[in-house]
């Protein structure tokens, strides 16, 4: 194990400095980190909830102070607790872990789900920084549930910020891939970056073949170690915390008969991906 793997590895103690309501269901955590502080877009960490078990998170922020940033859904009984945490109060961490996104230039087009939409955050701050024409495709069930949308008008434009929601209460009525249809054949984008709902990803990766345009997408499942030892998060011939979580098109196409399909739960168990 190399130098920085076994550092990245250790647990450390912090106190969380801020937390901010996102969504009737989502907060924001902030913590001083400094190894995580140097974490690229995409990358994830494990974030320990004392007594209660450790969960993995993608990276929404991370600057030059040290401070850290996740977004959490409430859904289980780990983020159940934390949700109840508030400023000064103590978690565990470790990471920055796994691959991150391939910072591209040109034009680009980002599509989000639910709190998929932290880590693309993180990414489209980098890649306006390399001057990259960015648009922004986000989807959730409701208005309530649209993430981040006052940041991405601010760092995009509302012009090139296109919203979803399956119930109408925002912007288009429907599925946030319906929107992708319409925009694939109005402008050529060099590359797709998607994180969400992997039944929404495998609609983004099918498109993007169907048009041969790149695409990277960011996985999610069940992560125990995050080193590649425990086997908890294998798809295919992958494991998502060592050869992910962002994997591109031809790593896609080697899990087509997994990805968009199936998953393993905390038993190890194939389940059906929802």
């Amino acid at each position: 194990m190399s130098a920085w793997l076994t550092a990245v590895s250790r647990l450390r103690t912090t106190r969380i400095e801020a937390v901010k309501i996102e969504s009737p269901t989502v907060k924001t955590f902030s913590f001083k980190d400094s190894l995580c502080a140097r974490a690229k877009p995409g990358q994830f960490l494990m974030l320990w909830v004392p007594g209660v078990d450790e969960i993995p998170l993608s990276i929404l922020e991370a600057d030059k102070n040290a401070t850290v940033s996740v977004a959490v859904k409430k859904i289980g009984e780990a983020t159940q607790a934390l949700h109840s945490m508030k400023a000064g109060d103590i978690v565990g961490v470790r990471g920055p872990f796994g691959n991150s996104f391939t910072e591209r230039s040109g034009t680009i087009l980002l599509v989000g789900g639910g709190t998929g939409i932290a880590p693309l955050l993180f990414l489209a701050r980098r890649l306006k920084l390399k001057r990259a024409k960015v648009k922004f495709t986000i989807g959730a069930k409701t208005r309530q549930e649209l993430l981040f949308l006052d940041q991405l008008y601010a760092l995009c434009g509302r012009e090139n910020v296109l919203t979803a929601t399956e119930d109408g209460s925002y912007g288009a009525k429907g599925l946030v891939t319906h929107l992708l249809w319409q925009l694939i054949k109005e402008e050529n984008f060099d590359m797709i970056y998607t994180c969400g709902p992997e039944k929404m990803m495998l609609e983004v990766f099918r498109l993007a073949k169907e048009h041969g345009i790149a695409v990277e997408a960011s996985l999610e499942r069940v992560m125990r170690c995050a080193i590649g030892i425990c086997g908890s998060c294998t798809i295919g011939r992958y494991r998502v915390c060592k050869d992910g979580p962002v994997f591109n098109t031809n790593q896609l196409r080697n899990i087509v008969d997994e990805f968009g399909f199936w998953r393993r739960d905390f038993n190890g168990k194939k389940i059906p991906v929802e």
